[in-house]
């Protein structure tokens, strides 16, 4: 998302962050065969992960948006009380030529896997993108 950002040169006018839902990969980079595979496409994924803070995120983006199902979920989970709600939503939802009703894992799918992510990822993203470029 980052990528397509900078590329519509909105780098000033959208920001974007990337957190999980549970605090396994927290402190890490991203996947070193991912950051290959993106790096192919011109992507450079220079984030660290971190956990989800409700508070803080919940009311400082306009988007909170998770990759499946259980993503989804867990957001939920975390706006206990609904507030955030129309923020919430799954990142297939903006895919523009796809029907795909989540991002798989592709850890253990080899470089196929990958490939297919960032697929749905940028068909996604840039749906994402046009959006947000309405609303701008």
């Amino acid at each position: 998302m980052n990528g397509l950002i900078q590329k519509a040169g909105l780098e000033n006018e959208i920001a974007c962050d990337s957190a999980g839902t549970i605090a396994y990969h927290a402190g890490e980079p991203a996947d070193g065969r991912m950051q290959q595979h993106a790096q192919r496409r011109g992507y450079h994924l220079s984030s660290i992960s971190r956990q989800v803070q409700p508070r803080l995120d919940f009311e400082k983006f306009d988007y909170l948006i998770g990759m499946d199902d259980d993503n989804m979920h867990d957001l939920h989970a975390l706006d206990r009380a609904g507030q955030f709600i129309h923020k919430l939503f799954k990142i297939t939802d903006f895919c523009r030529s796809r029907r795909e009703k989540s991002v798989p894992d592709p850890y253990y799918g080899g470089s196929a896997g990958f490939e297919l992510v960032l697929d749905i990822l940028e068909d996604a993203c840039g749906g994402l993108l046009l959006k947000i470029k309405k609303e701008l």
